[in-house]
């Protein structure tokens, strides 16, 4: 299982310590330390569409009205932290957040 996310962000944590307690092995991947690549950010834009920008954090109210016009995609390669979070990846399917759909498909 892979979680993609920040160290920094609380839900991620928490994710990460009741994912394990639940007997799961959890690779972390923080994005901001490694980014992800063109083909992780198809295949998350092809599962979660426009849901993976995350349009309520601080990086995206910092951005000028002309680079929120900017491709999703790009927008995700030059800021990484707009991703929503966390992005869990268990075997094929793909999980974003930490909602109560995700915890009781994974828990």
């Amino acid at each position: 299982m892979i979680l993609y996310g920040l160290t920094s962000c609380d839900t991620c944590r928490a994710a990460q310590k009741a994912l394990e307690a639940a007997g799961n092995v959890v690779d972390f991947v923080d994005v901001r330390k490694s980014p992800l690549d063109a083909a992780a950010r198809a295949q998350f834009f092809r599962a979660f569409g426009m849901a993976l920008v995350n349009r309520r954090s601080t990086t995206w109210r910092s951005l000028s009205d002309a680079e929120r016009e900017t491709s999703p995609d790009a927008l995700l390669a030059l800021y990484p932290t707009l991703m929503k979070r966390p992005v869990i990846e268990a075997g094929s399917a793909l999980y974003l957040g930490w909602g109560d759909d995700v915890k009781a498909a994974l828990l």
